[in-house]
């Protein structure tokens, strides 16, 4: 049984961030900068006028507005989830680990 491996170009951290934004549930405490370093390493993250950030992933654009504090909205997890699986990276892909047995009789 194999495994499938991390994308090489990604640091530890970047891969922390991609593993964290595939969780189920979405998790809450996802940093902004996390994301910006691994959307960097993935596509690009510029800041527009009026300080949305227009983030592309491949052939794909959307724009995001900045978190107040410093970690991102459910709402953002689940567009960049999206963005990220058309891209071509799967929740796999940051080496998350083994799902739960599928029968666990707890006799």
């Amino acid at each position: 049984m194999s495994t499938p491996t991390p994308p090489a170009h990604l640091s530890n951290h970047q891969r922390n961030t991609l593993r964290q934004l595939f969780q189920h549930p979405a998790g809450h405490n996802i940093e902004w900068r996390a994301v910006l370093s691994l959307l960097g390493a993935v596509g690009s993250a510029e800041e527009q006028h009026g300080g949305k950030v227009a983030v592309t992933i491949a052939s794909h654009t959307e724009y995001f507005d900045p978190p107040r504090h410093k970690d991102i909205d459910t709402q953002a997890v689940v567009n960049l989830r999206q963005m990220l699986t058309q891209a071509g990276y799967q929740a796999d892909a940051a080496d998350i680990g083994p799902s739960p047995p599928a029968d666990s009789a707890g006799f």
